[in-house]
């Protein structure tokens, strides 16, 4: 696979320490576009399109940066090229969003 047909991410703000998966993402070589200060990283496992990707190691209790601004923060250590998402991280803005179920969505206070 040449370097331009590999599956790429965006990264938004250079300041940024999670990139949005473009495409479907399997394990392996990503391309980073956008401000990315690397040209690639590696996933390390499936990341659904319009998720994001740990662009480094970030440690329990620090913010998810996108944007530029903090979004979230981690409520576990996160790898570099691991899925972030609601499964290992809560929203600053939404509340409500730390009570879903991190794969479908749907809260998990609900009882059916």
């Amino acid at each position: 696979m040449s370097a331009g047909s590999a599956p790429a991410a965006f990264q938004i703000s250079a300041n940024d320490n999670v990139a949005t998966a473009l495409c479907d993402l399997s394990p392996g070589r990503v391309r980073l576009l956008g401000d990315a200060e690397s040209g690639e990283i590696e996933a390390v496992e499936p990341i659904a399109r319009g998720h994001k990707l740990a662009l480094r190691h970030i440690a329990a209790g620090e913010n998810i940066v996108k944007y530029g601004v903090s979004i979230g923060r981690a409520s576990k250590p996160i790898a570099r090229g691991c899925w972030v998402h609601l499964h290992c991280m809560g929203s600053m803005y939404d509340e409500k969003s730390n009570k879903l179920d991190p794969v479908i969505g749907i809260s998990r206070e609900t009882r059916y």
